[in-house]
């Protein structure tokens, strides 16, 4: 089947929509007066909420339990797309639909954040090496899944989209979701300003906690289920060794996985980590050839029903995926 086609159609609804929903030629406002706004991934939403709180009403695109690599929307994901006045989007080629949308979101008036620019993305990085340190049992070549760049399996020009999972680069995303609002609806500034301080004021004492903890780390080499950690592996020392690419659809081949299984025995890898979106089938498996156990260790890129009905957050998840480092790597 065309995979293309089902975003074509999106497409013609979404000019279809922009063009003239209503009498008005413009998107109906929310009936309760707030600022309608609309993300791609989970952490962008919660990030979304945290800054404006009441006066917005915030609306994932990414249903929960789903894995956000190679998603498309849907028409009505694009309907609701078009009566967003805010658009908050990865970028890094998570979402690559997005660029075909960009122009005639722009020429709406809808204003929109790609949370990825700017910041300090990881290009060009073998899959499995963190912060410039090669890993031993790296992806063969083209085996990773590009995320609509070319060549983000095989290293060269790859661009690694999980920033959000450095805390301190989490940080940056928030200053440029306030500073959105601020321009989208500037009679409520002061409110975005005051409850985005207090949340950039969370995200470092998660840092710092970060910091500390990993001081007592007997071990820093964290063997994942895919290459979704890049980031926080480079912000605290820490060696990602993955056993898939930066998409978990990635299927590695029998010699990579004998070179991580020989990686976890020579390196006394007590534990293996797996994901809550993703099967666990291959990280047991390797678990239970090299005798280790198995551990989450969440992406965030999307958070399970069970996880909704929690109240879980980025915050919690973050903090439940330190205990877990602690536990697999020896801090205290």
């Amino acid at each position: 089947m065309n995979r293309g086609l089902p975003v074509l159609l999106a497409a013609v609804l979404l000019v279809f929509c922009l063009s003239g929903c209503n009498a008005a030629g413009t998107s109906a406002p929310p009936g309760d007066g707030k600022m309608e706004v609309v993300t791609t991934i989970y952490p962008l939403y919660d990030f979304a909420r945290q800054v404006g709180g009441d006066r917005v009403e915030v609306t994932r695109m990414l249903p929960p339990g789903v894995e956000p690599h190679d998603w498309e929307p849907t028409a009505r994901d694009m309907v609701r797309l078009s009566r967003a006045k805010v658009f908050i989007y990865n970028g890094a080629g998570m979402e690559p639909w997005v660029d075909r949308q960009l122009p005639t979101l722009q020429q709406k008036g809808i204003v929109v954040v790609e949370a990825s620019r700017g910041l300090d993305l990881i290009t060009g990085t073998p899959e499995g090496a963190a912060g410039g340190e090669e890993a031993a049992a790296p992806e063969p070549a083209g085996k990773g899944h590009n995320h609509g760049h070319p060549g983000t399996g095989a290293g060269p020009g790859g661009v690694d989209p999980h920033v959000w999972l450095d805390p301190v680069q989490a940080r940056q995303i928030v200053q440029k979701i306030r500073d959105a609002f601020m321009a989208a609806d500037p009679a409520h500034a002061d409110e975005y300003q005051s409850r985005a301080q207090a949340y950039l004021a969370e995200l470092a004492a998660l840092d710092r906690e970060y910091r500390e903890a990993v001081q007592g780390f007997q071990s820093r080499d964290i063997v994942t289920s895919h290459a979704a950690f890049g980031y926080l592996a480079r912000r605290y020392g820490l060696h990602q060794v993955p056993v898939m690419g930066l998409s978990p659809q990635s299927e590695p081949d029998p010699a990579h996985m004998r070179r991580i299984a020989d990686f976890c025995r020579e390196h006394h890898v007590k534990y293996i980590f797996f994901e809550t979106l993703v099967s666990p089938k291959l990280s047991e498996t390797l678990a239970r050839e090299v005798g280790a156990a198995t551990l989450v260790l969440n992406p965030l890129e999307g958070l399970t029903p069970e996880e909704e009905r929690r109240g879980e957050n980025y915050l919690s998840i973050m903090r439940q995926n330190l205990a877990r480092l602690k536990m697999a790597l020896g801090g205290s």
